[in-house]
């Protein structure tokens, strides 16, 4: 549950001190694991590098004029990271970067540790360690089983602050009905039901502004006020188009959930198809430019965050599919050819003559599979009669 944070000028630098005490924790149990190699001593855990921060806060007085809360918890931030690292669910930890990554964590008992208030119908206050009461606009009750938050500014100059609160599913309508969705570049979601649902992204004069303030970027000497006022107009039109498309995926997956029982997505790996296309010098890629334009109307496109969206508002209720010939199998008679498809938008059987939008066309053979597939494994959603989708079965007699 995130939270558009509003502090003070003195608030946002004690904030920002904050930020650069648990960016530089955080550094250091980096460099520290670094210097490991086959055969030498462990590097230090959390118990020894907790003894060490005492001791270093004991010596600087810049970092104990922090708060130690912040700094022992990008600690154990650091641990955890380490331990999901070691157990092969995540990636290892990477160095923290000023103006890229500035937030910090807290954990503990509500009321003891940390507390929040509500001022007014549109105002409330969250106390934060050595920087006091500081307001964000409430927009909805916060749960009594919040046990940490997160407090972190944008590049767009932004701060929010986000509780650690896993909100309820939403409620199946229970009529049965099952969706499909075919994810595109063009038409970001087209669902079975015909409908085409596009991400809105940076009106015309936007990106021409956008462009205007990247060719300025490049011109700025670095390390200069002026390419700082740069970056940070462009973070602005960045956050604006994130802000957009969060917005979108929430709102349309938030509906899908309640209006049905059954949601059908491709099973895409995003993270193989976005892949750069550069290559190495002694064997460069082609059309990389191209390449490089298609990954990021991928992420535009918001393929990945929708999805997960969906798994998390309807669990159980999503699933997902193998994406294989979908875009060439005639919704109508289920003639698959690759001519089946004309264009980009336009799907004319060779075998039926059926014409239908390409990407809707997907999206019923999508439905119709994953409607199948909920047929055989959990014996739902099944018509009368029979599942239509299920290839006709022989009928075997005894002799």
């Amino acid at each position: 549950m995130r939270f558009r944070l509003v502090p003070t000028p003195v608030q946002e630098r004690a904030l920002l001190d904050h930020c650069s005490h648990a960016r530089f924790v955080w550094n250091l149990a980096i460099e520290q694991h670094q210097h490991w190699r086959p055969g030498r001593k462990n590097a230090p855990g959390y118990a020894e590098q907790s003894r060490q921060l005492t001791e270093a806060r004991r010596e600087f007085a810049w970092l104990a004029a922090g708060s130690q809360t912040v700094q022992q918890q990008a600690l154990r931030d650091f641990a955890h990271a380490m331990s999901n690292f070691f157990a092969g669910t995540h990636r290892r930890p990477t160095w923290r970067k000023a103006g890229v990554h500035e937030g910090f964590r807290i954990v503990g008992q509500r009321g003891k540790h940390w507390d929040v208030r509500r001022l007014s119908r549109k105002a409330g206050e969250v106390s934060i360690p050595k920087v006091g009461w500081v307001r964000f606009r409430w927009s909805r009750p916060i749960p009594e089983e919040a046990r940490s938050f997160r407090v972190r500014q944008d590049r767009a100059g932004r701060w929010h602050v986000a509780f650690a609160v896993i909100p309820p599913p939403v409620d199946k309508p229970g009529a049965g009905l099952v969706v499909g969705i075919d994810r595109g570049v063009t038409v970001s979601a087209a669902l079975s039901t015909g409908e085409r649902l596009s991400v809105p992204g940076l009106r015309v004069s936007e990106s021409d502004r956008m462009r205007r303030l990247q060719r300025k970027l490049a011109r700025a000497k670095p390390g200069s006020n002026r390419r700082a006022q740069v970056k940070m107009a462009i973070g602005r039109l960045k956050a604006r188009e994130t802000d957009r498309r969060k917005d979108w995926v929430e709102q349309t997956s938030t509906d899908l959930a309640r209006r049905f029982d059954l949601i059908g997505v491709e099973d895409l790996r995003i993270k193989n198809m976005v892949r750069s296309a550069r290559g190495t010098i002694d064997v460069p890629g082609t059309n990389v430019r191209a390449k490089t334009g298609l990954n990021r109307s991928i992420h535009a496109a918001g393929w990945g965050l929708l999805a997960t969206r969906l798994e998390q508002k309807a669990p159980g209720r999503v699933e997902k599919i193998d994406p294989a010939y979908t875009s060439q199998i005639c919704h109508a008679c289920w003639h698959c050819a690759a001519g089946n498809r004309e264009s980009q938008a336009v799907f004319r059987c060779r075998a039926c003559g059926h014409v239908d939008h390409a990407d809707v066309n997907a999206a019923k053979n999508i439905r119709d599979i994953a409607a199948g597939h909920a047929v055989t494994a959990r014996g739902a959603l099944q018509p009368l009669g029979g599942a239509v989708s299920r290839e006709p079965q022989p009928v075997l007699t005894s002799g």
